[in-house]
């Protein structure tokens, strides 16, 4: 039964992975996320439901169009397949819970700013006004209203940090050294997991968002990388592995 419901959430978070990222890729610029329908960039050949199966319609058509036969990018299905196991995940770790339902809403929105900020360089305000929103209506379930108060604050705190951040990092680089969807997704982490974890995101991205910046830097013409996608790793990381501040104190002591 467990292996089910795992089962089921997967498959849920596979499909909800394949709309983000035609959300993610849109919604940046402006397009509608209904029109036009799903089609080949090459041929403009209208995908059809059967080529609509995340991951399933990949693999049965070979990774190629049906229709002009161009190749499609692995990144879809594997985008697709990771969205899935982070749902399923999220069920593992919280259980059937308001806890597991917070888990995948700010999931989700992490998907999102994964795509729009790679291919985009660009958070889009509609998606943290919208996940925020929907993050403190679920957390008012599960810590009251008093416990909202103190994630907004958290929440306020962590932009505070993050634009201070901002300031000096434009005066020692004498250029914009971070994108302000960075400093509104920090605000986000803080009304998620407080103030002290958010800052904590911002060095383990570091730490993640270094070796392969030095990678993606080399085999490219610009020097500007994304600092979203790399905290948006982070934050996964600490809501799926439950990081707290005595958690991080006691690694620190060992």
């Amino acid at each position: 039964m467990e292996f089910s419901i795992l089962l089921l959430f997967f498959i849920v978070g596979t499909i909800f992975g394949s709309f983000y990222n035609v959300v993610g890729y849109r919604l940046p610029k402006n397009e509608s996320l209904l029109y036009p329908a799903s089609h080949c960039p090459k041929c403009n050949h209208k995908l059809s439901s059967l080529e609509l199966i995340p991951i399933f319609s990949f693999l049965l058509l070979g990774g190629k169009c049906k229709n002009c036969k161009a190749k499609i990018s692995w990144f879809y299905p594997i985008f697709e397949f990771c969205s899935g196991i982070l749902f399923a995940l999220s069920y593992f770790v919280f259980g059937f819970t308001l806890d597991c339902l917070l888990a995948i809403v700010f999931i989700s929105m992490l998907l999102i700013i994964i795509i729009s900020d790679y291919q985009t360089m660009i958070i889009p305000d509609g998606v943290l006004i919208f996940f925020s929103l929907s993050i403190i209506t679920i957390k008012f379930f599960i810590v009251g209203f008093d416990g909202v108060g103190v994630a907004l604050l958290n929440s306020l705190g962590s932009f505070i940090f993050m634009f201070v951040l901002k300031l000096l990092g434009d005066f020692m680089f004498k250029k914009e050294s971070m994108g302000g969807g960075d400093i509104k997704l920090l605000a986000v982490f803080g009304l998620m997991f407080g103030f002290f974890m958010s800052i904590i995101s911002v060095f383990i991205a570091a730490i993640i968002g270094l070796p392969i910046s030095l990678i993606l830097l080399k085999n490219k013409s610009t020097h500007e990388i994304p600092f979203g996608p790399f905290l948006a790793v982070a934050a996964i990381l600490i809501v799926l592995l439950k990081l707290d501040i005595n958690t991080i104190i006691n690694l620190l002591t060992i």
